[in-house]
């Protein structure tokens, strides 16, 4: 088993390798999350999407993954269906492709704020994993998410969620119909997220 082939893998179901790390001494986590945009029009056709029940994504993530896992002959783990929960967010960063952002949120290397881990798998073996990077917010000078947000609920201060939800109720929010304003700031991911992906997540944010 190869990196490149559970890659390659999990690119036909829409999905991309986030990040891996030695679990212990002979298994690797890898994390999976969308390979955007192909991902949203793969996610859009299927039943469970359709269907429209509730958690479609995490529904659409269990059948998918777990079905990637078998064919791998591997262990599907979810951040969803708990407790208790997997630490998906530690996992993140012990895979050394994600970390805090000035926000607080992670940012991930290629995916930026839109980084979004929708299962991992748990593979025998010490498979071989590429040297990774440091934060992206190293180098960022500008850092531009700390003032996106135009409701002043989320910067260096930290997140004041009723304050988010308030400016959401306005009609004609761009970031409900468009995505998180902060998220969308940041340089790394920009212009790889569809909008209808976005609006679909902040609906289920906000109806939370």
């Amino acid at each position: 088993m190869t990196l490149d082939v559970i890659t390659e893998t999990a690119s036909a179901e829409g999905l991309a390798v986030l990040g891996a790390f030695h679990h212990d001494d002979d298994q690797t986590l890898v994390l999976l999350g969308p390979n955007e945009p192909a991902f949203w029009s793969l996610f859009t056709r299927s039943n469970e999407y359709l269907d429209k029940r509730e958690n479609p994504m995490d529904r659409w993530s269990q059948r998918v993954i777990g079905a990637l896992a078998k064919t791998l002959n591997a262990t599907a783990l979810f951040p969803f269906g708990g407790p208790p929960y997997h630490p998906f967010i530690s996992w993140a960063q012990q895979s050394g492709r994600a970390w805090q952002s000035p926000v607080g949120f992670l940012v991930h290397d290629t995916a930026g704020l839109f980084v979004s881990y929708r299962g991992a798998i748990l593979v025998q073996g010490r498979i071989e994993i590429p040297p990774t990077a440091s934060s992206p917010c190293d180098n960022c000078s500008e850092k531009p998410c700390l003032s996106a947000c135009p409701a002043a609920a989320l910067g260096q201060d930290g997140y004041d969620v009723p304050k988010c939800h308030a400016y959401l109720n306005k009609v004609g929010t761009e970031c409900l119909s468009s995505g998180c304003a902060v998220r969308r700031a940041c340089p790394i991911g920009q212009n790889k997220r569809l909008p209808s992906q976005s609006a679909f997540h902040m609906r289920a944010f906000h109806k939370g």
